[in-house]
C-alpha cells in the first residue's frame, strides 16, 4: 500500500506486520519491555478518540516536549490521524523558548515526560491562553498521566465515535499541516517550520531503496531527540521497513545499549560519531608493540579507503585489518551494525573512510527542517558514494538543486514545507518569487551529481584583508584532534583568523597526569605553559593542511567545555556563534587587540 499520510504507517502494519512483537521498546525499571504493532495500532486508535471526545478538532495543535520512547509515537500517530498537528519541541531548551513556542504555535495541550520539565513547564499553563492543560508520560504526584486520554478512548469506544474517527483520519490529506517543528535556534528566535503528510512520506521510498538490507528482523536504535527532524523522517522509514525500534536510556547509556540491543543501524550527528572515534583512538594509545602497530597500521590502511576500490595489496591488507582490529570496533557497536546515518552538519571524511573500511558504512546526507529533511544522501557503495560531500539528490526526477552566483544552494522538490508558522514575510525571504528555497549553505557539485557543502553563507566572513574565510570546514580539521572537543574559527573585520578552543579536558587530564602537570582547576590547567605549547604544537601541525588565510594565527584555549546545558550548543549539537561570541567578548579582544 502507498503510504501518503504519516499514519497511513499504521494501515502497513495491520497489512505486512500484524503480528510482529516489538515495534517499539523502551527500558522501563532496568528492563527492556516490547510494544507490539498491534499495541501500537490499538492506542494510536484510543488515542484518536479520546482526543475526540476532548473536543480536539483538525489544526489544532499539541506539544511534546520528552525523551524518546514508544508513548510518542502512540500520541504522533493519534493525533495526527484526526487532522491534530504535532508540535514536539526539544527538551533542553531555556524556559523562553519554552513560553515563545507554546505561546507561538497556540498550543491547546503539552504532554511532558518528566517531573524536571514538569516543574518548569507547568506554571506556564496559567500564562497562555491557548494552553488548556498539561500531561505526563512519566508518573508524577499531582499530574495528569497521558493514560487519562487513552481511558477518554476506552470510554468513547462506540460506533459513533469510530465512525467519526474514519470520517476524520479521511478527511485529512497527504498535502495538510502534519508537525510544527521549531528550529533549534542557533541564530536567534525559534521559527516554526510547517510540514505536510506528503512532506515527509515522498522521502520513504526513495529512501528504502538506498537501505534494501533492513526489514522486519533488523533492530534500530533510536537516541537523537525524536524531535530532530533526521530522527523523525529515520523513523519512519524504520515504521515502513517493519524495523524494530529499540529507544536509548540515553545519550550517556548509547554505548552499553548498542551492546544490548545489537542494532543494524541508528542514526547520528556527526559530532557523536567523533566521540565514539575519539574513545578507539585513546584506546589505541594506551596499547603497546606488536598491538601498537597492528592498531595504528589499521587505522592508516582505513584512512585510505576508496569506495571504488583499490589494488590487490591494498585489499588484502585491509582484509587482515578486518579479522584482527576492526571487527573488535564492530563487536564494540553490537556485532550487527550495517548501517550508521549521519546528518545535521559536515561529517569529517576521515571517519567516512574508516567506518566504511572497517564494514561499518556511514551514509552522510544533507537537509534542513525546512526540507523534510532529505536533499542529498551518500549510499552504501560505489558509484553512489563519494566521501567529502553529501552524496547524490535523493529524487533526482522530483527533486531540483542549482547553485546560486554566489554559490549558496536553492531547492525545490516534495519535501519542501508549506512555510513558515504566522510569518509569511520570512517565508518570502527564503522561497523567493520562482519557488525556489534558499538553503543559507554554500556549495558545489561535485562530478556533475554529487553535492559538497563548503560552508553557511551567514558563517563566511571577511578578514580585513578583503579575504574570505569559511570556518566549518577549518574547525573540522581541528576537531580530528583528541586535544580539541569544540573550536570556534574567529575574525570577522580582523588582520587574521583566531579561534577560541574547548579542550577535550578527559584526554587533557591523562595528557596533564603523564607529563606531571598539577593544577587545582581547569582555569590553572588551561593557562599552564605546557599546556599552551602543547596546544601551539596541535595549532602548527594541522595548520599545514590549510591555505594561508585559514590558518589560525593566535587562540585562546578556554576553561569550559561547550554543552547544551551551558547554552553554547544548539540541541542538535550545533555551535551557537553568537552566544560563545558575546561569551568570550574579552578572550577574543585579548586575541586581536596587540594587532589592532
Amino acid at each position: 500500500m502507498k503510504v501518503e499520510r504519516i499514519f497511513d504507517l499504521l494501515d502497513r502494519y495491520q497489512e505486512k506486520f500484524a503480528n510482529k512483537p516489538v515495534a517499539f521498546a523502551a527500558k522501563e525499571n532496568g528492563k527492556w519491555v516490547n510494544h507490539s504493532t498491534q499495541d501500537l495500532i490499538k492506542m494510536a486508535n484510543l488515542v484518536s478518540i479520546g482526543l475526540l471526545e476532548m473536543g480536539i478538532e483538525k489544526s489544532d495543535k499539541i506539544a511534546t516536549v520528552s525523551n524518546n520512547r514508544p508513548e510518542w509515537n502512540f500520541m504522533d500517530h493519534g493525533m495526527m490521524q484526526i487532522g491534530a498537528v504535532h508540535v514536539p519541541i526539544y527538551p533542553t531548551i531555556s524556559e523562553e523558548e519554552y513560553r515563545h513556542i507554546l505561546r507561538h504555535s497556540e498550543a491547546k495541550f503539552i504532554i511532558v515526560s518528566s517531573q524536571e520539565l514538569y516543574d518548569k513547564i507547568s506554571p506556564m499553563v496559567a500564562e497562555i491562553d491557548t494552553l488548556q492543560e498539561i500531561y505526563t508520560f512519566d508518573k508524577i504526584p499531582g499530574a495528569k498521566h497521558w493514560t487519562e486520554i487513552v481511558k477518554k478512548g476506552e470510554q468513547g469506544q462506540n460506533a459513533v465515535n469510530r465512525g467519526k474517527l474514519k470520517l476524520r483520519r479521511d478527511a485529512v490529506g497527504k498535502d495538510d499541516l502534519a508537525t510544527i517543528i521549531y528550529t533549534s535556534g542557533t541564530t536567534g528566535v525559534p521559527k516554526g517550520v510547517m510540514l505536510s503528510h506528503w512532506n515527509f512520506c515522498f522521502q520513504i521510498e526513495p529512501l528504502v531503496k538506498i537501505i534494501p538490507f533492513l526489514g522486519p528482523k533488523s533492530n534500530a536504535l533510536s537516541f537523537l531527540p525524536l524531535c530532530h527532524v533526521l530522527e523523525r523522517i529515520g523513523g519512519y522509514v524504520f515504521q515502513y521497513l517493519g524495523v524494530s525500534i529499540y529507544y536509548a536510556e540515553s545519550v550517556e547509556k548509547v554505548a552499553e545499549n548498542i551492546k544490548e540491543v545489537k542494532p543494524e543501524v541508528f542514526v547520528s550527528v556527526p559530532r557523536l560519531l567523533e566521540r565514539i572515534f575519539d574513545k578507539i583512538m585513546e584506546k589505541g594509545n594506551d596499547l603497546e608493540g606488536t598491538k601498537r602497530e597492528l592498531f595504528f597500521g589499521a587505522v592508516e590502511l582505513g584512512l585510505a579507503y576508496e569506495p571504488s576500490g583499490k589494488d590487490l595489496k591494498y585489499k588484502l591488507k585491509l582484509a587482515g585489518a578486518n579479522v584482527l582490529i576492526f571487527k573488535k570496533w564492530r563487536e564494540a557497536m553490537g556485532g550487527q551494525l550495517k548501517l550508521i546515518i549521519s546528518g545535521g552538519a559536515a561529517l569529517q571524511p576521515r571517519l567516512a573512510r574508516i567506518f566504511h573500511a572497517a564494514k561499518i558504512p556511514v551514509c552522510e546526507g544533507y537537509g534542513l527542517t525546512e526540507t523534510a529533511p532529505v536533499i542529498a544522501v551518500n549510499h552504501t557503495k560505489h558509484p553512489n558514494l563519494r566521501f567529502g560531500t553529501v552524496g547524490p539528490l535523493l529524487d533526482p526526477v522530483q527533486q531540483q538543486v542549482k547553485i546560486a552566483e554566489d554559490g549558496e544552494i536553492l531547492f525545490k522538490g516534495p519535501n519542501l514545507m508549506l512555510g513558515y508558522f504566522k510569518d509569511p514575510a520570512k517565508t518570502a525571504e527564503d522561497i523567493d518569487s520562482e519557488g525556489w528555497f534558499h538553503t543559507g549553505d554554500i556549495g558545489l557539485f561535485e562530478e556533475g551529481r554529487f553535492l559538497k557543502i563548503t560552508d553557511r553563507k551567514k558563517e563566511m566572513f571577511k578578514l580585513s584583508t578583503g579575504k574570505y574565510v569559511a570556518p566549518q570546514p577549518v574547525e573540522n580539521i581541528f576537531k580530528e584532534s583528541l586535544f580539541i572537543e569544540q573550536i570556534m574559527v574567529i575574525g570577522a573585520g580582523e588582520k587574521f583568523a583566531g579561534a577560541l578552543i574547548s579542550p577535550n579536558f578527559e584526554f587533557l587530564h591523562d595528557w596533564a597526569h603523564q607529563n606531571n602537570i598539577h593544577y587545582r582547576d581547569h582555569e590553572e590547567l588551561v593557562a599552564n605553559p605546557k599546556v599552551i605549547e602543547r596546544y601551539q604544537k596541535e595549532v602548527d601541525e594541522l595548520n599545514k593542511r590549510l591555505g594561508k588565510t585559514e590558518q589560525l594565527k593566535q587562540f585562546k584555549v578556554i576553561a569550559h567545555s561547550w554543552t547544551v546545558d551551558t547554552g553554547e550548543l544548539s540541541p542538535t549539537l550545533k555551535l551557537k556563534r553568537r552566544m560563545v561570541a558575546e561569551r568570550y567578548k574579552q578572550q577574543i579582544e585579548e586575541i586581536y587587540a596587540p594587532y589592532r
